[in-house]
């Protein structure tokens, strides 16, 4: 099939290119933006059966003036004194000031006696924020509004102000966010070049992925866009991202499969088409079961409860799949067109090579499998170990400069209030039936939340204005509200503590963003035990097709799970251990998957076709894992070597979680390209023998001599990759 698939794609390439051509403009031109499907809710990702989400839902109806955030302004003297009565005034008499303002999307405005600090250090004036969604660019101006106004209206008074929130965060951090990926899409670019460059010493062969995938990003977006459409999917801001290092990550790697491969038969002596045909006949069973085992990876994310996860698997399937065809049709065209010329202006093609360091890792596996088996397989179960202390992290805020005005105004707030001051915990008391609800009710209602376990105030209560049946507590946590010792509080104690002490005749439901936190905790480590056990099953099942084996799917699988853990592991090492970070950030394990064990899977495909290859010519199995190494090794050694290097310029970035994810992918890419498929996976084959291929005994010769016939003469090894890798 893919013979025939190469010929036809050599024989028409101009018709091909223009095909392309053609079908991407019709996509980009008629599609809709990728943004009309985003949304930034957290709460929206998750099912209505969780609690927050229900309490949120709850207090929409009831409380619809509610506004979609809240900007903290904190005032304090500038000595340091505590507030005086006649400063509590001025803080007061700001609040009108800046309402008379109309500072659009602001309202509220509230102060006064309980929003000043119990040793009168500061005083707060909570500004509503009134946008459409909660990523309404407008929510910015209006805090940079408000810190506009704040100068000149305290001046000559000795009180300083300054800006907490989470817009107000953002609002500080956007260009060290903005900067971080425009670094991170620079970096990527450059490594891509510069390493491809030094690989093939061409800059054609440099400059084609790039040019290639930067016009498939355009198609892929217009096709997700207009999916999400058709099929009413929300995906997170964060998909545009994502879908660039996807596309850049698994395009690079399939284009570089093709390339070796053509460089490896125009050595051999065939002309510029035969050895494309080839090639794609060679390496078109790989790149495809490698990205049937990716779509397949991320479709498993529709069975995720959170819908962040499940509408992001499709995204992301439509992106490998159109890569998939780009690699089949439109780089076989343009390489073939371009011949020899693609590694102009280099002859180092033209050359064999007499030895190269993947020749030498080849023969040190060959010759000694069970060692290398043992020591890459203990390498992994150490770092692995590490997974045994894994904390999650929910605390983003930590993770920025802390010299930034609203990081300074949020510490000034948590010293004077209680810890969980900037995010309420917000119990909203109903009585299900539409029966109000009496005084009685709710102020023993408040009283009794005092109490709870881990509350360290309660604010007065709020009547909903238009369901008498409704109202709302919102109580302060003693701990950081986006901490793991608050969610695990709010989760395991805190709930049912204030379930039990609704009155009679009523029931309450916990929310605000420490309960939302608690319960993408809980759908996350549901999401992890349903996804992984099931994208393993179909990603065994597609290997079992490919290498018609029982057996290499399993250890294959297991080889990626462990991969998967030793990469956590190896991040808990360095950031619980040796910084001494509380946690790593939640979504960690989740994006592992996506970039892990995904392209994991690739590696090792490419590795595992290439031992089965040479075992078909005849070559037993020692042999056949030295082959392999030899010959696939420097591929994924570039491919990895490129996508790690993309993902490790992240550490640069100054925010935590950024450095965490870089460090955590760059790691993943490298145990899963330079340990578990260039030493652990072949020394496993090469050790297991032929038991490896049962039942279907995919490594029997194709000359019909089977696999017991007295193999032909070995050839002189055959010249690969100048890579020293």
């Amino acid at each position: 099939m893919f013979e025939r698939l190469g010929r036809f794609v050599v024989g028409k390439a101009w018709w091909v290119i223009g095909g392309w051509v053609l079908a991407a403009i019709a996509v980009v031109v008629t599609s809709p933006s990728l943004s009309d499907i985003t949304s930034a809710d957290q709460e929206s990702f998750l099912p209505h059966s969780y609690e927050s989400v229900q309490a949120t839902e709850l207090g929409a109806k009831a409380f619809p003036q509610a506004a979609t955030a809240t900007a903290t302004i904190v005032v304090e003297r500038g000595d340091g004194k505590p507030l005086t009565a006649a400063d509590q005034a001025r803080v007061g008499q700001l609040a009108q000031t800046l309402k008379g303002r109309n500072i659009p999307q602001t309202s509220g405005y509230l102060t006064g006696p309980p929003a000043v600090a119990p040793d009168r250090s500061v005083q707060i004036i909570s500004v509503g924020l009134d946008a459409e969604t909660p990523g309404d660019p407008k929510l910015l101006d209006a805090v940079r509004d408000l810190r506009a106004a704040l100068g000149p209206d305290l001046a000559g008074s000795g009180l300083t102000a300054g800006v907490a929130g989470d817009v107000a965060s953002f609002v500080d951090n956007e260009n060290t966010f903005n900067s971080a990926f425009a670094v991170v899409g620079v970096a990527t670019i450059v490594l891509i070049i510069g390493l491809i460059l030094i690989i093939f010493r061409s800059p054609i062969a440099a400059l084609l992925p790039v040019v290639v995938i930067s016009v498939v990003m355009s198609v892929t977006t217009g096709l997700v866009a207009a999916a999400g459409k058709a099929f009413d999917l929300n995906v997170s801001q964060d998909l545009q991202t994502i879908l660039l290092i996807v596309l850049f990550g698994i395009g690079t790697d399939y284009i570089l499969f093709l390339l070796f491969r053509y460089r490896e038969r125009l050595r051999a002596g065939d002309d510029k088409r035969t050895a494309m045909i080839v090639s794609v006949q060679r390496v078109g069973e790989v790149i495809t079961s490698a990205a049937g085992a990716v779509i397949v990876a991320f479709l498993v994310l529709l069975l995720a409860s959170l819908g962040f996860f499940g509408s992001l698997g499709p995204a992301l399937a439509i992106a490998v799949g159109v890569m998939l065809i780009t690699s089949l049709t439109l780089i076989p065209a343009i390489v073939s067109l371009l011949g020899r010329w693609v590694f102009w202006p280099s002859k180092a093609w033209q050359r064999p090579l007499k030895a190269t360091l993947s020749r030498r890792l080849g023969t040190i596996v060959g010759r000694r499998p069970a060692v290398v088996a043992a020591a890459s397989g203990a390498l992994l179960v150490a770092l692995a170990a590490g997974v045994l202390s894994y904390q999650a992290d929910y605390d983003f805020s930590a993770g920025f400069p802390q010299d930034t005005e609203s990081a300074r105004a949020a510490k000034d707030l948590q010293r004077g209030f209680a810890a969980g001051a900037l995010a309420p915990t917000e119990v909203y008391l109903t009585t299900g039936n539409g029966t109000p609800l009496t005084d009685q009710q709710v102020n023993d209602f408040a009283a009794a939340s005092a109490d709870a376990p881990g509350v360290a105030r309660v604010q007065p209560a709020e009547r909903s204005t238009t369901d008498p049946s409704v109202a709302r507590v919102n109580v302060l946590l003693d701990e950081n509200p986006v901490s793991n010792e608050a969610i695990t509080l709010v989760r395991d104690d805190l709930r049912d503590a204030l379930h039990d002490r609704a009155p009679q005749g009523t029931r309450a439901l916990v929310g605000g963003p420490t309960a939302i936190f608690a319960d993408i905790n809980s759908a996350n480590n549901r999401d992890l035990s349903v996804i992984l056990p099931v994208a393993a099953a179909l990603i065994a099942l597609i290997l079992g097709l490919l290498l018609r084996s029982l057996v290499a799917p399993i250890y294959l699988v297991i080889a990626v799970l462990l991969n998967f853990a030793a990469t956590l592991g190896a991040t808990v090492y360095l950031f619980q251990g040796l910084q001494g970070k509380p946690g790593v950030t939640f979504q960690l394990p989740i994006i592992l998957y996506l970039f892990v064990v995904a392209i994991g899977t690739d590696y090792n495909i490419l590795m595992i076709a290439r031992l089965r290859e040479e075992a078909r010519e005849g070559h037993e199995p020692h042999r056949a894992a030295a082959i392999g190494v030899e010959h696939a090794g420097p591929t994924i050694a570039a491919a990895g070597l490129i996508l790690a290097g993309t993902f490790g310029v992240l550490m640069l970035a100054p925010i935590s979680f950024l450095q965490q994810m870089g460090f955590a992918v760059a790691i993943g890419i490298v145990l899963s390209a330079f340990v578990m498929s260039m030493f652990f996976v072949p020394a496993l084959t090469g050790l297991i023998g032929h038991t490896a291929w049962w039942p279907g005994h995919g490594d029997e010769r194709r000359d019909g001599g089977g696999r017991h016939a007295a193999p032909a003469p070995e050839p002189e090894p055959e010249p690969v990759s100048e890579a020293q890798v």
